[in-house]
């Protein structure tokens, strides 16, 4: 059994982190040994940007479409409901 301090020296390893490293090892390896950081940490700064209001859209999205799913099939029993009044009483 390992002891506490050897755990807790542990270090996570997120997985963004793991393909930043299939992507590019040297790159990894520079930014997170070597504490180097990317020349271009505004374009990164804005693509994170651009990530976050596309997942934005995406979850406004999905909730359009189960919305839309509901109404759909409330309609469909709505429907269903007069058609079986209409046939009982006519």
């Amino acid at each position: 059994m390992a002891d506490d301090d050897s755990i807790s020296s542990l270090r996570v390893v997120r997985a963004s982190e793991i393909g930043e490293y299939a992507y590019c090892a040297r790159a990894w390896w520079l930014r997170n040994v070597r504490g180097v950081q990317s020349a271009h940490r505004e374009l990164m700064r804005e693509g994170t940007r651009r990530h976050r209001h596309h997942a934005r859209q995406v979850s406004t999205s999905v909730w359009a479409g189960k919305i839309a799913w509901t109404l759909i099939v409330l309609a469909l029993l709505f429907i269903g409901l007069a058609l079986l009044r209409a046939g009982v009483g006519g």
